[in-house]
């Protein structure tokens, strides 16, 4: 039987010493730029994927998915319906499946879905090999890109090295992604908090410290977001 391939944190210690050729740097320095480029992390994860296709050597396939504890997976981003598929079908709870080991290692995969039991949800769909990279980790959930073969035995050390470069690039780009939603999103809740107060200066003939003190206390006593609060208010008030 075909023994899955699991790479421990120490083998890509020294992984700014490999050599890389001036194709390859010019391939992920593009990559990084289409990564950084988008608009949101969304748009960011749906990038990765196709461009992991495109990079990693063996690849035919992609998916980006999170991992819980219990061996739960649900996918985030899919280049098609059979890694979305294969994501999403989870195996017998008393089957430990591949990717189990990505909460000790960075990488895991399988050599040849055929010969190795239990990945009979692989094999059905024609997905004959799997690399799989950590993107995010922390004590509940992993966040992890996964390139697919109809080969087997499709991924070899160049397939680990430029997956694990590439994957640094996507964690830097969804980290800045992430922060740029957050500042939109503060910014539009400030700018409806606002406005909801300037509402209830009106309405209340108070000003604008007693109009949020309003807000809070209101937030707080109907047990809904502030924010949300601010949205009804506005609605409301733009309602005709």
């Amino acid at each position: 039987m075909p023994k899955r391939f699991v790479v421990v944190a120490s083998r890509f210690s020294d992984l700014p010493r490999f050599p890389v050729g001036v194709e390859l740097a010019e391939a992920l320095t593009a990559a990084a730029r289409q990564l950084h480029d988008t608009s949101s992390p969304d748009s960011t994860l749906d990038t990765a994927v196709r461009l992991a296709v495109d990079l990693v050597p063996g690849a035919d396939h992609a998916g980006i998915s999170v991992i819980e504890r219990n061996n739960r997976r649900r996918t985030l981003a899919w280049t098609d319906e059979v890694v979305r598929s294969a994501e999403d079908g989870h195996p017998a709870p008393e089957r430990r499946p591949y990717w189990h080991r990505l909460w000790t290692a960075p990488v895991a995969g399988v050599e040849d879905s055929e010969g190795d039991e239990g990945e009979d949800v692989l094999s059905e769909r024609g997905l004959r090999s799997v690399l799989s990279l950590r993107l995010r980790a922390d004590r509940r959930r992993l966040t992890v890109l996964t390139t697919y073969s109809r080969k087997p035995r499709a991924f070899d050390e160049t397939s680990l090295r430029i997956g694990r470069l590439f994957t640094a690039h996507v964690g830097m780009a969804l980290d800045s992604a992430t922060v740029r939603e957050q500042l939109t999103e503060a910014m539009r809740t400030r700018d409806l908090i606002g406005q909801a107060t300037g509402i209830l200066m009106e309405r209340l003939d108070i000003d604008a410290a007693g109009a949020f003190d309003s807000l809070v206390r209101a937030s707080q006593r109907e047990n809904v977001k502030l924010r949300d609060l601010a949205r009804r208010i506005v609605d409301a008030h733009n309602t005709p």
